[in-house]
């Protein structure tokens, strides 16, 4: 089949007349360059579910590439007796759209189908998928990407092919499971549709702000500064904020609101630089005792602090797992803490402090889910679990109110944030972290990188000699296969790469260890310009 009969197909099959009129506007004017981009493959369903450019065609977000995932996943059920769905969604561009093709799928199919009643945080779904006790969830969201994305993630709720997910994300080879299926659907017109479904009343999202405000009980009156980064997570943050009896948050007015447009930041990413300028200089405006962002979807929480000698500065992903574990370790007798591979190793060190038993695992929430009994868990990308019980998936929310809990804490002993961290580090020696990410211009870089790290794999950096490198592919310590790179400098330096899992970037994972932080600091400045070649 050519270009263009595969487009004359695609249009006869497409439910949306918007996308069809476009991808015709496209044929009639011979535009082969859009329609090459839109054809490029079918939009690859993994571990993340889908994530890709709104655009019409296979290769990108639209309705019928959601309506035939949503029917591959109905193939995938159908055999696992699976019978119920919960959808959620965030406010996007498709969003809503995207909610109820699944929705008229599903429910064609026979399914029992809940939608949440508007756009709500990523972690609600997740919570919803185990207080309904749903089969699968499924959440319309691109997290953290760019305007012109969106995405669409699986939670499973149950236990399903041997894995206890418990209303978390799916992991391997379960995705691989779902897009066989879903290359099987070869016609989504054909495909049954149903108006039989519940949207859901605000009654669980009662239940999540209740339970979520109950991690703390000791308000105080600090003032505190959020963003919700143009996301859906202003409202449900202020509402667990009131019922556990705190000040309301100062907002960023700018970003308070869902805007799908992300108009005042260049990626919707508190990681990014400048992304949360304009929380910064709400926290100067109000001389505010610390600033709370969450990402759009609001399962990643980011913080800054006034630091005496920098001023405003933010908490990287790593200071922030020291802060949220150092206390959760101190209140429990017995439990796990969790990181993934490419977090600090402090969080090891923490818990064979207070002797509590530690586990490490592979990138991703969907990995540190999997750990039954979890009590606290995070990876630096700034994804934490404070309450695993409540929702097995990491939560911005939670994190959010247990961060204001712990310095509100602390500035009854006239301490700060800042303070803790010092008493970690006198006690383990500094960690310091830094990530970086090399953006690519094609997801193909990637494997032409690795295979070159692999095949001439370095003997010293920055004058420091390589003293061992993991091959994350081939693991020797039980984690499945992944791939990337662990690799050890003189002076006990570890650093991990590795592609992202979601975009078309490289990324490094530096950690050195010291006396002090102004050592390890010069540590990382000699690697920073090395490494970076080394990625690109």
């Amino acid at each position: 089949m050519d270009l263009t009969q595969e487009v004359q197909a695609w249009i006869a099959d497409d439910p949306d007349p918007k996308t069809a009129a476009q991808l015709q506007q496209w044929l009639d004017s011979n535009n082969e360059v859009e329609l090459r981009a839109s054809f490029n493959g079918f939009l690859q369903f993994g571990t993340a579910g889908l994530r890709g450019p709104i655009r019409p065609g296979p290769s990108g977000m639209n309705r019928a590439v959601v309506g035939r995932t949503a029917a591959g996943l109905v193939a995938y059920m159908k055999e696992r007796n699976l019978t119920s769905v919960v959808i959620g969604r965030d406010a996007r561009y498709g969003s809503e759209d995207f909610t109820f093709e699944t929705a008229e799928i599903m429910s064609g199919a026979g399914m029992k189908v809940y939608i949440l009643p508007r756009p709500l945080p990523t972690p609600v779904l997740a919570f919803a998928t185990n207080e309904l006790k749903c089969d699968v969830g499924i959440m319309v969201t691109a997290s953290h990407n760019p305007p012109q994305d969106n995405g669409y993630k699986v939670y499973l709720g149950g236990t399903v092919d041997g894995i206890h997910y418990r209303g978390s994300q799916i992991i391997s080879p379960t995705d691989e499971s779902i897009a066989k299926k879903i290359d099987s659907i070869t016609s989504l017109a054909s495909q049954p549709r149903g108006k039989e479904w519940t949207v859901l009343g605000e009654e669980v999202v009662h239940k999540y702000v209740g339970i979520t405000a109950a991690l703390a009980q000791r308000p105080g009156n600090l003032k505190i500064v959020y963003t919700a980064m143009h996301g859906v997570g202003t409202q449900t943050l202020q509402h667990v904020f009131h019922k556990a009896g705190f000040p309301q948050p100062i907002l960023v007015d700018a970003q308070a609101q869902p805007d799908p447009d992300f108009p005042t930041v260049a990626f919707p990413n508190p990681e990014e630089p400048g992304a949360i300028d304009l929380a910064l200089e709400t926290a100067r405006i109000f001389d505010a005792d610390l600033v709370i962002a969450n990402d759009p979807d609001a399962d990643r929480c980011a913080a800054a602090v006034k630091d005496p000698i920098k001023g405003w500065r933010m908490l990287r992903g790593d200071e922030l797992g020291v802060i949220l574990g150092e206390t959760i370790a101190r209140a429990t007798s017995k439990g796990i803490l969790a990181n993934s591979i490419v977090s600090s190793s402090i969080l090891s060190k923490i818990a064979a402090h207070y002797k509590l038993e530690f586990k490490e695992t592979l990138t991703g929430f969907k990995w540190l889910a999997k750990i039954d009994g979890l009590t606290f868990g995070y990876e630096e990308a700034l994804g934490y679990a404070v309450d695993a019980i409540t929702v097995n998936d990491k939560d911005g929310i939670s994190a959010a109110i247990k961060l204001a809990q712990i310095a509100t804490d602390l500035a009854a002993e006239n301490k700060t944030l800042l303070d803790l961290l010092d008493e970690v580090w006198a006690r383990h020696g500094f960690h310091a972290t830094e990530q970086i990410s090399i953006r690519l211009t094609d997801l193909s870089q990637v494997g032409v990188i690795m295979g070159g790290l692999r095949s001439n794999s370095p003997k010293e950096i920055a004058g420091r000699s390589v003293t061992s490198i993991d091959d994350l592919a081939n693991p020797s310590d039980g984690l499945p296969p992944t791939d990337g790179l662990r690799i050890w400098l003189d002076g006990g330096i570890r650093f991990i790469i590795r592609p992202s899992g979601t975009e078309a970037k490289m990324k490094c994972y530096i950690e050195a260890i010291a006396k002090d932080s102004a050592t390890a600091q010069t540590v990382l400045d000699q690697l920073r310009a090395p490494l970076k070649e080394l990625l690109s």
